[in-house]
């Protein structure tokens, strides 16, 4: 669907008069305001001058305020006509650093929010603070190196090679031995100095930092986090050549024995691994429909998904949930959420055994595959199958590089490479697996007993901050060997095209509270629990209920203005029928049980990026100015927002 140029934003025929003047109000107000780069954007002032009142008591005016105050922070326009305020989306901009100014406003809109909560200032001060560990007194400021050292050390040794000695470290609940700061709260530090806001990310997650080993506390030379992937991305997943179409597509051009018994395999396993005792006490399923599946039994199970969803969304549901023993299986199975999944799930399963199987049990052959690929009934549960196969795997088999960069002074010898590299690493690769190995949560809670998915990688995928391009992954491959794999191939960054521009970065927790308030208000059975388990996205289904309670188009509005470039680091040469499933062992690139890792990718990076960088005058200049005498201005320091808190501006001082 194409942006039009000019939404119409009115608030519903049912809003008290007195909001929608102030709504006008407002509106014409935001439409005099021109901002640039460098503003930000206060709600509590803007509702202070359009004179809204007391917001919580006006819902409907809260979250539509709120919403467009950010839509013209992040460069919308608006003009206020006889029929309404009128707002057009910004156009991506062909100056490139003009568009990269635009999407920093986007990006610091939240991080800055983030920046101003008071929990968030009194981490940040408290991590500046000195505190005795040791002999010594020590802060973050020790772990961040200074430039104009590091360029007198480089002079000394142009190779780098004593100078720079990075390592990973997997950040756990463990303390660091030089400082006696928890590795937690040193990732998260550094993470705030990112252009964008720090958030958690659901499912697997595991952060990771690179210090270095040459100086006397192992300064901080960047940090990344590999985590659950975004379960659809179109241009990765065709790519991978595990999107569905292409993936049967295949399967049609070459039907063969090992496809024909993975297909099989499939039908069964889905049906395994979902609990069923409580279905048949119940009389939702007879034991023979598990065998013979019936239309009657598969519409049973899908009235029995219905009435057990809205029963949790009526009922307090995620209380049981979050008070069950986290291994007791079957009590989580047996809950409202999980039995109205479990139903669901069933449902499908069956109607794929009585329909596919058909031509595929009891015994798989390559001509049942290929009678069931010329059946258009069977074909269409293939292709389901097909999908349920990749949303399994994808948040197993698949991670994204959620974070991954330098910081000063490490970043202006391109260490945001040494960091994308090491992320892959076999260090990271078998951390990873190990951290994984256990029972992954919804499959257990579905299955009623203990479930570990596959927790070893085939590919690894970012995306760029800025669609204008990368310098931190470009060009970002080193050979094969260099980590054990096969001589004469390479490894690295592939792109595999660009994202599109939708989501929720471009609004405030303000708006997304606001307009998941209106949500509830307007329907009360309406619950987003940010349960794991419920759903994806959380955030995004609170922005998609709240818009449709204000009666506007959700999808126009979710376009923030920005692509991002896709990239992907594929780890094992089998990678369609490993990601899928077909083949059960990976063919890794990497001999993932090397030692030495590490140091190897180090050396490459000196030898490749650093040395030649440090000959440089503008990075020699910019090194010099990465300087940690007091006042500390060093590039690694968060820069935390102007404040009017007098307490916070003391301690602020004290730690300069």
């Amino acid at each position: 669907m194409t942006t039009p140029k000019y939404i119409l934003l009115n608030l519903p025929s049912d809003t008290p008069k007195r909001e929608r003047q102030r709504y006008l109000r407002l509106c014409r107000l935001l439409a005099t305001q021109t901002l640039d780069s460098s503003q930000s954007v206060s709600h509590a002032e803007w509702a202070v001058r359009a004179k809204l009142g007391n917001l919580y008591d006006q819902p409907t005016l809260a979250a539509a305020g709120h919403t467009v105050i950010d839509l013209v922070a992040q460069g919308w326009s608006v003009q206020v006509g006889r029929l309404g305020p009128r707002f057009s989306p910004p156009k991506a901009l062909l100056d490139r650093d003009a568009e990269k100014a635009r999407i920093r406003r986007q990006e610091h809109l939240r991080r800055d929010e983030q920046l101003r909560k008071p929990s968030v200032r009194r981490f940040v001060l408290g991590m500046e603070q000195p505190h005795i560990h040791g002999d010594q007194l020590v802060t973050i400021f020790d772990l961040m190196r200074d430039g104009a050292e590091l360029l007198a050390a480089l002079e000394t040794d142009p190779t780098g090679r004593d100078v720079i000695k990075p390592y990973v470290q997997v950040v756990d609940d463990s303390v660091c031995a030089l400082t006696g700061f928890r590795l937690q709260d040193i990732w998260r530090y550094f993470r705030h100095t990112w252009s964008n806001a720090y958030a958690s990310v659901p499912g697997r997650s595991m952060s990771i930092l690179i210090r270095d080993a040459a100086t006397p506390f192992h300064t901080v030379i960047g940090l990344a986090a590999v985590s659950s992937p975004i379960v659809q991305i179109a241009e990765r997943d065709a790519w991978m050549g595990w999107e569905t179409d292409t993936f049967v597509q295949g399967l049609s051009a070459e039907p063969t024995d090992k496809a024909a018994r993975w297909v099989a395999a499939r039908i069964q396993l889905q049906q395994d691994e979902i609990y069923v005792d409580d279905l048949i006490r119940d009389g939702v399923l007879e034991p023979s429909d598990l065998i013979q599946p019936t239309a009657e039994a598969i519409a049973r199970l899908r009235d029995d998904a219905v009435r057990y969803r809205d029963r949790h969304h009526r009922s307090a549901s995620i209380r049981q949930v979050r008070r069950i023993g986290r291994e007791d299986w079957i009590a989580r199975a047996e809950t409202d959420l999980f039995r109205s999944k479990r139903a669901g799930a069933l449902a499908e399963a069956l109607d794929m055994r009585m329909v596919l199987g058909s031509h595929l049990l009891p015994e798989p052959s390559v001509e049942g595959l290929d009678l069931a690929l010329k059946d258009s009934r069977a074909r269409a549960q293939l292709r389901r199958l097909v999908r349920r196969a990749r949303g399994e795997r994808v948040g197993t088999v698949i991670a994204d590089l959620t974070v991954c960069g330098s910081v000063a002074p490490y970043n202006a010898l391109a260490a945001g490479k040494l960091v994308g590299a090491l992320a892959v690493s076999p260090t990271v690769l078998t951390a990873y697996q190990r951290k994984y190995s256990r029972p992954s949560e919804i499959a257990s809670s579905m299955a009623g007993r203990s479930i570990v998915r596959e927790s070893r990688l085939s590919l690894v995928a970012t995306t760029s901050l800025y669609g204008t391009g990368s310098s931190q992954y470009n060009r970002l491959f080193w050979p094969a060997e260099l980590l054990g794999g096969p001589a004469g191939q390479r490894m690295g960054f592939h792109e595999l095209g660009r994202s599109r521009s939708y989501g929720t970065s471009h609004l405030t927790d303000e708006s997304v509270e606001a307009l998941l308030r209106l949500s509830r208000l307007k329907d009360s059975s309406v619950r987003v629990n940010s349960l794991f388990g419920e759903g994806v996205s959380p955030r995004l289904r609170k922005v998609r209920l709240g818009l449709s309670a204000l009666g506007w188009p959700t999808d126009d509005l979710l376009k923030h203005g920005r692509e991002r470039i896709i990239y992907g680091v594929p780890l094992v040469k089998n990678l369609t029928d490993y990601s899928i499933g077909v083949d059960s062992e990976p063919d890794y690139l990497v001999d993932t049980d090397m030692q030495e890792g590490e140091k190897r990718i180090a050396d490459w990076w000196l030898g490749r990026w650093a040395a030649n960088r440090a000959t440089q005058q503008r990075v020699r200049d910019t090194l010099q100015e990465q300087r940690l005498t007091r006042p500390v201005t060093h590039g690694a320091r968060v820069r935390l927002p102007e404040d009017d808190n007098p307490d916070d501006q003391l301690l602020e001082a004290q730690s300069s």
